[in-house]
């Protein structure tokens, strides 16, 4: 069987149109290439080339009001409908404060961008899309109906490229976590103990030079308990009945996106978990998880629980807070959920 030829631009075209139905995706998947090449072969028709700096985006993004923020990774969507506000741009990191949406952006990441144009029956939708080196989507900003449609077309001609080709070529990019650290469990423990803001968690991994996932494997159940599967489904049912608010965090290699809040509508649909609130839509593909872990880090203010997911790789799908405000403990209703979820059964020898 000979390897599969890559296909031109056109044969994207042809293929896309032969099958209306099947998301960007998937159709990526099928032909081999990444989703920024599938958008890419569409420039001078239906889309076009801008800028793919986070920065330009986030000087210009205030301007077009109500919008869709829409960021992903492999097993979990999570958009965010509101505006970009109280924005805060660097080099290393950037971060929009506002009160629906709240994303940590890191913009060295960032690399491709495209302002796309979709016919949906007579409604023409209109997006910002951003890729990374390797064609994989970091963030998209989808318009609403009341977003302001004259400064979107500014932006895009103010970002626009002279480059307006539609072929497209992924750099190799690797994402390996080092699991495989030289750190002994009571060095961990020694270290994890001393923590005292939940911010200072990464900057321990890397200081001991060990992968999350192996971290929490190694810690102790003091620290780290796994559980069942089925826990983050438990969780948002829980939280919905109670009340509770939460933050849900979702992360791809330039972002990190967040809700906080309360939860009001979960419904699964085959193998997704859904949150279908009026300004927050969560899509967790449960048949995509292969860990799952309650986390307790020492901070100032006593212990902080987090829910997190992972998959068959090691990568962090999706990570669940207790909302609490700074200087204040975690609330016990969130404790009491986290304690209450079903613990994964130990596997016999």
């Amino acid at each position: 069987m000979t390897e599969q030829k890559r296909p031109s631009p056109a044969e994207i075209r042809a293929f896309r149109a032969e099958n209306p139905k099947m998301r960007e995706r998937d159709i990526a998947a099928r032909l081999k290439i990444s989703e920024a090449a599938l958008v890419a072969a569409e420039t001078g028709i239906s889309i076009t080339r801008i800028d793919g700096s986070a920065t330009k985006l986030l000087e210009r993004v205030e301007r077009l009001g109500e919008v869709m923020a829409l960021s992903r990774n492999e097993s979990a969507v999570h958009e965010k409908i509101g505006v970009f506000e109280n924005i805060k741009t660097g080099m290393q990191s950037a971060i929009v404060l506002g009160e629906n949406i709240d994303l940590r952006i890191f913009p060295s990441r960032w690399e491709h961008g495209f302002a796309v144009s979709k016919k949906d029956g007579d409604q023409e939708r209109l997006s910002l899309q951003y890729f990374d080196k390797a064609g994989n989507a970091v963030h998209k900003v989808h318009l609403r109906p009341n977003s302001n449609i004259q400064a979107y077309h500014a932006i895009v001609a103010e970002l626009k490229l002279e480059d307006q080709s539609q072929e497209f070529v992924e750099a190799e990019v690797s994402n390996t976590a080092d699991e495989a650290a030289d750190v002994s469990r009571d060095e961990l423990r020694e270290n994890w103990r001393k923590l005292t803001d939940t911010h200072e968690f990464f900057g321990m991994l890397k200081r001991l030079k060990i992968g999350r996932q192996a971290a929490i494997r190694n810690v102790g159940d003091d620290y780290a308990w796994k559980l069942d599967n089925t826990a983050t489904a438990e969780m948002m049912h829980a939280s919905v009945k109670s009340g509770l608010p939460i933050m849900c965090f979702v992360a791809n290699s330039g972002i990190v996106q967040i809700h906080s809040g309360p939860i009001f509508n979960v419904q699964a649909m085959g193998p997704w978990i859904n949150i279908m609130d009026p300004t927050f839509h969560l899509h967790l593909r449960q048949d995509h998880i292969a860990e799952t872990w309650a986390v307790r880090k020492p901070t100032r203010d006593g212990h902080v629980t987090s829910l997190e997911a992972y998959n068959v790789e090691g990568e962090m799908i999706i990570q669940f807070f207790g909302k609490r405000k700074e200087g204040f403990g975690e609330r016990s209703e969130w404790r009491e959920i986290i304690e209450s979820l079903p613990r994964a059964a130990s596997v016999a020898a």
